[in-house]
């Protein structure tokens, strides 16, 4: 389990470290993320202590939020100021992940109407 962990943790490093070195707008943890899954799909999957470990993390999900929670309930006054462009931003994000879901699973349901493959 300490191996996995320190594979992920070295990856969000890596992340981390491409992100701020380069100046990208993109979070280093999500640049850590990808540079795992471009490992794991080299590899040809992950190890069994590292999909052991992912499994574990992914039961305590819920605790990860408890720290952005706080942070709400320590800046709620600038929720309270900004309460509107915050609610237009959740409501746009939600529409355009229901339209664009809807859409893809639109197109991955075709089927071709003569039965050959396209």
């Amino acid at each position: 389990m300490i191996s996995a962990l320190s594979a992920l943790l070295v990856f969000q490093l890596a992340g981390e470290v491409l992100a701020r070195s380069l100046n990208l707008p993109i979070p280093g943890p999500v640049i850590g993320m990808l540079l795992l899954f471009l490992a794991l799909v080299l590899r040809g999957g992950p190890t069994e202590g590292l999909q052991t470990t992912s499994q574990n993390l992914l039961q305590h999900l819920s605790l990860l939020f408890v720290p952005a929670g706080t942070g709400i309930m320590v800046h709620l006054h600038r929720v309270s100021d900004e309460w509107l462009p915050l609610l237009a931003s959740l409501v746009i994000s939600t529409l355009a992940t229901l339209i664009v879901t809807a859409l893809v699973m639109k197109l991955c349901q075709r089927t071709p109407a003569t039965g050959e493959p396209s």
